[in-house]
C-alpha cells in the first residue's frame, strides 16, 4: 500500500513518522526547500513519551516525483490548497482504470474560507 503525505509541516511530519514505524506501507513525503533537504538526509526524528525513533521515508519534492497512491493526505494550511491542487494530479491520477482513495486534511488557520477550499476542489 502507498501512502503520501502531501506537506510534512508539523502535522504531516508526525503522521508520515508514524505510518513509516510502523512498516506496513510504503510511505511518500513531498516537501520543499531545505526542510526537504534535512528529511533526505537525516529522516524524521519523533520522540513520544521518553522514546526516540527515526525512521527514513521516500522523501521528494513533487507529486510527479512521488508517482500514483493508494492514499493520499493532505496536510496543507488551507491558504496553500488553491496552488497545491494542479500539483496533484500524478497522485491520484496514473492512468490507472479506477481511482485510488483519497482523503484531504487541510489545516485551517483564521485565514481559511469555504470560498478557498471550494477553489482548491
Amino acid at each position: 500500500m502507498k501512502i503520501c503525505i502531501f506537506g510534512a509541516g508539523a502535522i504531516g511530519g508526525l503522521m508520515a513518522a508514524k505510518l513509516a514505524a510502523k512498516g506496513e506501507a510504503e510511505v511518500t513525503v513531498i516537501a520543499r526547500g531545505p526542510h526537504l533537504a534535512a528529511m533526505q538526509a537525516n529522516g524524521l526524528k519523533l520522540i513520544s513519551d521518553g522514546q526516540e525513533s527515526v525512521v527514513h521515508p521516500r522523501c521528494v519534492a513533487s507529486a510527479a516525483e512521488a508517482g500514483p497512491q493508494d492514499y493520499v493526505v493532505i496536510t496543507l494550511k488551507a491558504p496553500a490548497l488553491a496552488g497545491a491542487a494542479a500539483q496533484m494530479q500524478p497522485l491520484i491520477g496514473g492512468g490507472r482504470r479506477s481511482s485510488p482513495r483519497s482523503t484531504a486534511c487541510p489545516g485551517g488557520t483564521s485565514t481559511s474560507s469555504p470560498a478557498r477550499m471550494r477553489a482548491a476542489a
